[in-house]
């Protein structure tokens, strides 16, 4: 189920979360069904990752803390979970990076908004969706505002990229 989820093309859970969540439950264009629909693109990675991770902590690791009479939910938070921290946090940053760059699911899902936020549950603007609108204007102005846009979300992904590195460099050397 994880590997057909992951390779679901963005409009296509778009378009699903359009019709079952705009249409659906909520009647509306808001941040929340924008939300549900990226999960739905994130949530698949990080499991994936995190299934991978989990699998190249060794079993003598485990098998020597249960041997030291560790419970098996102690042995998984207290030395398998720091073994595969890295990889973790490697998983989460893909699907972070992944999904700050979509557009098909938010503008089927968010809409845009192109004022200030007026809560969850209504319209609001993204980065991608200033990038597309932008980049379909005939107008070279709001074309270099496109590509301006662009550039900043390069910019905190990898801003986000670069801090967590440092972050875990320095707490998880033991």
């Amino acid at each position: 189920m994880n590997d057909v989820l992951t390779e679901v093309p963005s409009i296509v859970v778009g378009i699903t979360a359009y019709g079952v969540i705009v249409i659906a439950l909520i009647g509306s264009y808001s941040a929340i069904a924008g939300a549900v629909a990226l999960s739905f693109i994130l949530i698949p990675i990080v499991a994936r990752t995190t299934e991978e991770s989990l699998k190249l902590v060794p079993n003598s690791v485990r098998e020597a803390s249960l041997a030291l009479g560790a419970h098996r939910w102690r042995t998984t938070l207290s030395v398998v979970l720091p073994t595969a921290k890295n990889g973790l946090v490697t998983g989460t940053l893909l699907a972070v990076a992944r999904i700050a760059g979509e557009t098909a699911p938010l503008i089927m899902t968010i809409l845009g908004n192109r004022y200030f936020f007026q809560g969850l549950d209504q319209p609001m603007a993204a980065l991608s969706l200033e990038i597309w609108r932008n980049s379909l204007q005939p107008q070279a102005s709001l074309q270099a505002q496109g590509w301006g846009a662009a550039l900043l979300l390069i910019l905190l992904v990898l801003t986000l990229n670069i801090v967590v590195r440092l972050a875990s460099r320095g707490r998880f050397k033991k």
